[in-house]
């Protein structure tokens, strides 16, 4: 009976060891799912690009009904953004955001909710102010729907909020940012909740070619190249996460996750824009979040590249030229989820 007990201990360890080998990468990777085009699949035909290519996770910009609709049953996780021009009424209106929570949320039992991003790329500017009101009214509407565990409230910021970004260890956000980003934090680490961040070496590569070399930001880099302490960087978006989450701690919210709300690059349209530079950065990237970054050795960063679609009711340029797929769902380049 010993020996036998000794087998199933040892069998439940094999399997305990299995699971742990499990990379945590497999659910890290969606995609943004942008509206701006009149030329734009139907959100159930969109679904299922999302389902045929293994994609683990969407965001949209508003809490669109057709879409919303279509993800039913779908299982797949989703970020919803309350759109910035609903701030306003949302942070000066409890009821607003429970009937928002209602509208938006409670009618859709069957769609994964994972966060909601009040707001997008509004801090520091004119809308700043209303951002932490209406995440408090959106949280306590979903708490009086039991809800508060399941969905997490958060704002989606761009990596301008940092006002020093390197060495990665010296992250701080600017002081126009920190005003409002120091409340939120609090909300943040109070809450369980990550801060969303829109990570983009692309924007940083274009603005200074000179200091910044093309494989840093496409993760092609063969070797360290920057060296901070402890930690080194061979990728421009491993020191932008990294300097986030330097920011975070230095605003106290050291225990606060860093969820990476939009990442991409470009295919055409503008400087370094290539099918060969973006299909580049979007495999490396996938391949990537699995292991962290220096800072969170070993700890996935959920991750949702921007975009799934060319959008050209976009200016012209690179803006319109950020999709994976075209309108018509094939694709701009080559890309593996699995």
């Amino acid at each position: 009976m010993a020996n036998r007990s000794i087998v199933f201990m040892a069998v439940i360890a094999l399997f305990l060891a299995v699971l742990i080998a499990i990379p945590t990468s497999v659910h890290s990777i969606g995609v943004c799912y942008g509206r701006l085009g009149d030329n734009l699949p139907q959100p159930s035909d969109v679904v299922n690009l999302y389902k045929s290519n293994n994609i683990g996770g969407m965001r949209i910009y508003d809490p669109y009904q057709p879409t919303l609709q279509a993800l039913g049953g779908s299982n797949i996780p989703l970020i919803v953004d309350v759109p910035n021009e609903d701030l306003q009424n949302l942070a000066s209106d409890a009821s607003a955001a429970s009937d928002w929570v209602q509208n938006n949320i409670i009618a859709y039992p069957d769609v994964s909710f994972r966060y909601i991003a009040v707001g997008n790329e509004v801090i520091p500017g004119d809308s700043a102010g209303y951002v932490l009101q209406a995440m408090n009214n959106i949280q306590s509407a979903l708490s009086a729907n039991g809800l508060q565990g399941q969905i997490k409230v958060s704002t989606s910021v761009s990596q301008g909020v940092l006002g020093t970004s390197y060495p990665p260890s010296a992250g701080a956000f600017s002081s126009d940012a920190s005003p409002y980003l120091g409340p939120i934090v609090n909300f943040l680490a109070s809450n369980g909740s990550p801060l969303l961040v829109n990570v983009y070496p692309y924007l940083s590569y274009t603005g200074d070619m000179e200091d910044i070399s093309i494989d840093y930001a496409l993760f092609t880099s063969p070797g360290i190249v920057v060296q901070d302490g402890q930690f080194g960087y061979q990728n421009l978006f491993d020191a932008i996460v990294d300097a986030v989450y330097s920011a975070l701690a230095n605003a106290g919210g050291s225990n606060v996750e860093v969820v990476v709300s939009e990442s991409g690059w470009p295919s055409a349209g503008g400087t370094a824009a290539s099918p060969d530079n973006a299909r580049t950065y979007n495999q490396n990237l996938i391949n990537h979040v699995g292991q962290g970054t220096p800072k969170t050795s070993g700890r996935a960063i959920e991750t949702y590249i921007f975009a799934m679609f060319n959008e050209d009711q976009k200016p012209a340029g690179i803006e319109q030229n950020w999709g994976l797929f075209y309108p018509n769902e094939q694709p701009v380049y080559q890309i593996n989820f699995s």
